[in-house]
């Protein structure tokens, strides 16, 4: 009887075991493998939740509708062939994965929005992985979706067309979460546009050959870093924002600004290199931010700044070799530097008591520095006593004196001992 009871209680337990494993192994789904000449639509259709689609080498040209949670991965990078018409690829369901394919040609409709791959609103973590987007109106268009990830894709667009009637290379709109890492965008109108997107990390990615890098709106508790964006008309566009974090960035021979920060507030931007463009930093509207420790070096205007940007923390940059330090608007001065200064290359004091601060402050574009960008050669006379004497001169004479940025502790050497090699860096 004793034993008849033990047998019964293993065989209970047995199944019991087999049936919490059951889960487990339907978690892990099946697999399915699409040659050239089948469909993958077929494929798609017929698989299940969880399982997984591999592509073989070759070109399909089809326009897929994924509805389910599986993974589409593509085994020797083959190329979707959207026709010329619609999404490439449109994502219905959540848990989405799509890794290792050529997407090509969606259709060229504005107004409809095709894309690469489209992202619809409720297809909440999905994934785009090392992907190549080639001639894609939008390259991926992501709207009202949480958490989604796209990694080390490379996105060309529309190049033949101008700029105007191309779309993004990643569009972003009401979605929240997003990881955006790795990416490579060029020949689109702008490389990356975010609206109305919260807590979304921006890295590692290459942006040049468009309109705007990034070109953000009405986004807040965002990070952007370790970006490199180039060759655009302007590199990093970020308008309307708060809590954001900009930093360890480089925007180089950009035709207009290197970093536009426009109605911002509460947001820190820190260690960029901001080099060879037209406007290092055009600053308009912005208060109660930090700006330390950037490289600003070799732009036409190193900072254009106005319309009421006050009541930010300016330390620890660097102001090199830019032919106009500082553009500003406005009716009174605006410390800056107060703690620890900022570099500016153009300073002409000196130093007695040697603790690496000028003893007189800086101020951006005086009666001197607006002689010197107005005849160069003055520059030869700018360590001279008369010039020094004009400077003091035309500080004690107010009618003799605009508006400008006072740095009371200019520090007299760099933070980067780099800044040499951003020079030359311009739109060409």
């Amino acid at each position: 009887m004793l034993l008849s009871r033990f047998i019964l209680r293993s065989v209970v337990r047995s199944g019991l075991a087999a049936l919490l494993a059951l889960p487990a192994l339907a978690a892990h789904g099946a697999d399915w493998l699409v040659k050239p000449g089948e469909s993958i639509q077929a494929a798609l259709t017929r698989a299940a939740a969880g399982d997984t689609v591999h592509v073989a080498r070759g070109t399909y040209a089809e326009n897929l509708r994924i509805e389910k949670p599986v993974k589409l991965i593509g085994d020797g990078r083959p190329t979707l062939d959207g026709q010329g018409r619609g999404d490439t690829i449109r994502v219905v369901a959540t848990d989405v994965s799509i890794e290792g394919f050529i997407i090509a040609n969606s259709g060229a409709d504005l107004g409809a929005q095709n894309a690469g791959v489209y992202i619809q609103p409720g297809a909440d973590r999905a994934r785009v992985a090392h992907c190549d987007f080639s001639y894609t109106l939008f390259g991926l268009w992501i709207e009202k979706a949480r958490n989604v990830r796209v990694e080390y894709n490379l996105i060309t667009g529309k190049r033949d067309v101008d700029s105007a009637q191309r779309g993004n290379g990643i569009q972003l709109y009401n979605s929240a979460g997003a990881q955006i890492i790795g990416n490579h965008i060029s020949f689109v109108r702008d490389a990356i546009y975010v609206d109305i997107t919260n807590n979304a990390v921006f890295r590692g990615n290459k942006m040049h050959h468009s309109r705007y890098g990034t070109h953000y709106m009405n986004s807040h508790y965002n990070l952007w870093e370790d970006n490199e964006s180039y060759l655009n008309r302007g590199g990093l566009a970020l308008m309307e924002v708060r809590n954001l974090t900009v930093r360890n960035n480089k925007a180089w021979g950009n035709s207009d600004h290197g970093i536009m920060l426009r109605t911002i507030q509460d947001s820190v931007v820190e260690n960029n290199v901001v080099a060879g463009n037209a406007r290092g930093f055009f600053i308009y509207d912005a208060e109660y931010n930090t700006l330390r420790n950037n490289l600003v070096v070799d732009n036409q205007v190193g900072v254009h700044l106005w319309a009421g940007s006050v009541r930010n923390t300016v330390e620890g940059n660097d102001f090199i070799s830019n032919r106009e330090q500082i553009k500003y608007v406005a009716t009174k001065d605006e410390p800056w530097g107060g703690k620890v200064g900022n570099h500016w290359s153009n300073y002409v004091g000196w130093d007695r008591n040697g603790d690496g601060h000028g003893d007189v402050p800086y101020e951006a574009n005086d009666m001197v520095d607006r002689l010197s960008w107005r005849h160069p050669m003055v520059k030869l006379l700018l360590a001279s006593p008369a010039i020094q004497t004009l400077r003091l001169i035309a500080q004690q004479f107010p009618l003799l004196r605009a508006p400008s940025i006072v740095d009371k502790n200019p520090r007299m050497r760099p933070e980067h001992s780099d800044w040499r090699n951003w020079l030359g860096k311009h739109y060409r």
